[in-house]
């Protein structure tokens, strides 16, 4: 069982604006977590209920069931992948609903009980969001994969400018000893690319989003569930989407546009929406945050 850990939900105001709740609808959080979107859409509409989908089991059990007690009725809860988004939906026999949210990338909660997401704390090199779901670890592509596959991993999803000597460094190091732990990873990455005065990004962190990325496919579910999500809106449906990186925030603004250009769409927000400074303040996790929105013609 998955540890309760504060979180704090991102946007929530913005997500309020641009979704717009409304009496007697239906609205899907693809992306549950903690629960903190959930929760705010329906205290701000009391008469709107809303499908939480969450591909964590453990997220759902243990902050669901609180959200359950509180909402009764007005909340349904689903495990799955949001990738699968109209097959989930088509098997639950929900076949359309007002609004979608989806606040892509790792949640407080995984990142404080998941192994392998964090080098804030040595645990093994996992990173797998739902291992129901996947079998390959980050362990096992950093001691099988070859040079070119790693720095193709790092460039790719990470946008690491030192991708090939990291990945040269990783490929040295495991003749000798596998690298097993966060703690590892990161020690070797700093010794190739030492922390710059005033920087507090970890020299680790891009080559830590890359990995993740790949092993949980997190830009391939990203797009399919894109295209799911424009089957199961009601025209005028709005889909609001948070995403944390250039990669995620790239694809998000390629398909609103794209559809918009094929009349299918209405994009909300010309220029992407970031945190106030009031919630940078409140909420520094927010800094990264990137919010978009459209609506269904």
């Amino acid at each position: 069982m998955i540890k309760k850990v504060k979180h704090i939900p991102v946007l929530v105001n913005e997500v309020l604006k641009y979704l717009d709740p409304q009496p007697g609808k239906i609205y899907l959080d693809v992306t549950f977590g903690a629960g903190g979107h959930t929760r705010a859409l329906l205290e701000h509409e009391k008469r709107c209920s809303v499908i939480a989908l969450d591909w964590e089991r453990e997220a759902l059990d243990v902050y669901g069931a609180v959200l359950q007690e509180k909402f009764g009725d007005r909340l349904r809860l689903i495990w799955g992948n949001f990738a699968l988004l109209y097959k989930i939906l088509k098997k639950e026999g929900i076949c359309h609903v007002d609004g979608i949210l989806a606040d892509f990338g790792p949640s407080t909660i995984q990142l404080k009980n998941k192994a392998g997401f964090s080098f804030a704390s040595d645990t093994l090199l996992d990173m797998r969001m739902s291992p129901a779901h996947q079998k390959t670890t980050a362990q096992e592509i950093i001691n099988t994969a070859t040079e070119k596959k790693l720095r193709d991993i790092f460039w790719e999803f990470g946008e690491e400018p030192f991708a090939k000597h990291i990945a040269r460094a990783i490929v040295m190091h495991r003749k000798q000893k596998k690298i097993k732990t966060t703690a590892q990873l990161a020690q070797l990455i700093e010794t190739i690319k030492p922390k710059r005065l005033g920087k507090k990004i970890h020299p680790a962190t891009k080559v830590f989003q890359a990995l993740r990325i790949y092993i949980n496919k997190e830009l391939e579910n990203i797009s399919a569930f894109l295209a799911s999500a424009l089957d199961v809106l009601k025209p005028g449906g709005r889909l609001v989407c948070i995403s944390f990186h250039s990669l995620e925030d790239r694809l998000v603004k390629r398909f609103f546009n794209q559809h918009e250009r094929m009349q299918q769409l209405t994009v909300l927000t010309p220029k992407v929406v970031t945190a106030t400074e009031v919630e940078l303040l409140e909420n520094p996790s927010s800094r990264s945050a990137r919010l978009r929105a459209a609506q269904m013609m």
